[in-house]
């Protein structure tokens, strides 16, 4: 991997944003400065670049950063929203939901485009980001092929699936349109024993 992914040439413009003071109890979201996310995420994506072998490292690199953030956001979400959240889901649809909605809408200030099940196959289902914000962050040449840095919040999803009980592969594939050219699939693939557990208390 001799080339070097760097970030887009607007991420350091100065803007107005200010990070807040942070309280975790808060349920009012923080004003994150995006110049300063724009440069921590590409600071992440190039010190695990210089350190991969191929794309498919960097990729997994990543992913396993995001997972211990979505292990941690999710405890920290259901803090901010009290006792309502703290019911243990035990629905594979009723956990979805959640993460495609409210702890989207926490981390990225939206909730995902779409949610769906796949067609063919039993334990797979789709969360689909129009406009990945991170991925503004970052420029990726061309020889870099599927690379998708969205691989951070595949293992966010992940991560949070696990601690909630959901055991998953969750990886980030691009599905570019002319309309939404960032356009990301979020694929998660449920463990055999957790569709085991769902066929055997709805059947």
């Amino acid at each position: 991997m001799s080339h070097n992914i760097i970030p887009t040439s607007s991420n350091y413009s100065k803007r107005t944003q200010s990070l807040s003071n942070i309280n975790v109890l808060s349920k009012k979201p923080e004003i994150i400065n995006l110049s300063s996310l724009s440069f921590l995420f590409s600071a992440i994506v190039s010190h695990y670049h210089q350190k991969s072998i191929n794309i498919q490292d960097l990729e997994n690199r990543l992913n396993g950063i995001g997972y211990q953030i979505g292990q941690r956001y999710l405890e920290l979400i259901k803090l901010r929203e009290g006792f309502k959240l703290n019911k243990r889901e035990i629905k594979i649809i009723g956990i979805l939901q959640f993460i495609h909605g409210q702890f989207w809408k926490t981390i990225f200030g939206k909730y995902a485009n779409e949610l769906e099940k796949s067609q063919d196959i039993n334990n797979e289902y789709m969360i689909i980001d129009n406009v990945p914000l991170l991925n503004r962050f970052i420029s990726i040449p061309k020889d870099y092929g599927d690379l998708n840095c969205s691989a951070f919040v595949a293992g966010i999803i992940e991560g949070a699936l696990d601690s909630a009980g959901f055991n998953a592969n969750v990886t980030a594939h691009n599905a570019f349109t002319d309309v939404n050219p960032l356009r990301t699939v979020f694929l998660i693939k449920f463990d055999e024993s957790v569709m085991i557990r769902e066929s055997l208390r709805f059947s």
